[in-house]
């Protein structure tokens, strides 16, 4: 128990160091905005770590699934909070941006870095076909209100309109899918032997909300300073936010997954961002074009290089976990996708 209060400790102090002054000098505007987004991406380090710890005592008490699965929903929040606050200022472009990029990098970044350098294992095939199904029926269901927006003004309100029972179906579906995967895990992990040991499950949610809090407010300021970074760096908005955003925001999620395959947790690594695209997928993005029409109507009119990566997203991971086995070659594959993704984002340019 020791230990465990010393790694509280230590990470808690990581935590205080730095990501309160990231919001200090945000505040104070004391430092310029290509500075202050560098700071917010190193302020997220400590906390991914911090939040792998209180997933892995979490997943202690509530079994691999659900322990991921409330990873994912604590690391979600945040960046549902930063993408009303974007839509609420008019960047829609970089809210869907953003949004395909963070299931792109769970599915072929994370996903794949879990697998090249974690230890081999097993992982649970159904849970994971089920995230994965998610995504890919979010992909064939937001054609239908994409597709309209390939020509002509893809913010036209009509386009923002047809997104609404589009967005309604999703979070039905999403709802559904979820009670019965839940439900399962929960079985599961009832008839499984107890785990060792470790925080208390107060102790595990406290330090994980606690630590999403200071991920959302790190984020605030990373998205606010990232058309600043653009332009210096000489880069589009539509790839910063696909690529450089998506990453550096679900950095919490990125370090955990990877942490916890070090350590042998291979199925509780997997189900991170297994569970965190589904949640994107499927909730995060019909809740935001919902909440949009108290701000700017958001639509979802994606463009096809972004439903491109949705697809390749879904389907990939099924291929290389059909066996229900990890391997580093599946890791490989999966990280080379991403790289292909990411160049033609980059080729791609802005809208």
């Amino acid at each position: 128990m020791c230990g465990a209060g010393g790694n509280i400790a230590r990470g808690a102090l990581l935590t205080l160091l730095l990501a309160p002054l990231v919001v200090v000098l945000d505040r104070l505007g004391a430092v310029g905005e290509l500075t202050l987004f560098v700071l917010a991406g190193a302020a997220l380090i400590p906390l991914s770590w911090l939040i792998g710890e209180a997933t892995e005592n979490l997943a202690r008490h509530t079994g691999p699934g659900i322990g991921g699965f409330l990873n994912a929903t604590f690391g979600n929040a945040p960046e549902l909070i930063i993408a009303i606050i974007a839509v609420s200022g008019g960047l829609t472009a970089i809210v869907r941006a953003s949004l395909v990029g963070s299931i792109a990098s769970n599915l072929l970044l994370v996903l794949g870095f879990t697998l090249l350098f974690g230890q081999k294992g097993f992982i649970d095939r159904r849970s994971a076909y089920i995230s994965l199904g998610l995504v890919g029926f979010t992909t064939v269901t937001v054609l239908i209100a994409a597709a309209p927006g390939f020509h002509g003004d893809p913010e036209r309100r009509s386009l923002a309109g047809l997104s609404v029972p589009v967005a309604i179906l999703l979070l039905v579906v999403s709802v559904i899918v979820t009670r019965y995967a839940l439900r399962r895990q929960w079985q599961l992990f009832r008839s499984a032997e107890p785990e060792g040991t470790g925080w208390s499950l107060p102790a595990a949610l406290v330090v994980l909300g606690v630590a999403t809090i200071a991920t959302a407010f790190v984020s605030e300021t990373l998205v606010g300073t990232l058309r600043a970074f653009a332009h210096t760096a000489h880069l589009s908005e539509f790839f910063v936010a696909f690529v450089i955003v998506a990453i550096i925001g679900n950095a919490t999620e990125h370090g955990s997954a990877v942490l916890l395959a070090r350590r042998g947790r291979v199925m509780l690594a997997t189900e991170i961002p297994l569970a965190s695209s589904a949640q994107i997928a499927g909730l995060v993005i019909p809740l935001i074009a919902l909440i949009s029409w108290g701000f700017t109507p958001l639509a979802l009119s994606f463009r096809p290089v972004e439903l491109a990566a949705m697809a390749v997203a879904a389907a990939l991971p099924a291929l290389v976990l059909r066996t229900g086995r990890t391997t580093r070659l599946s890791g490989a594959i999966l990280l080379a996708a991403y790289s292909a993704i990411a160049v033609a984002s980059y080729l791609s340019g802005d809208r």
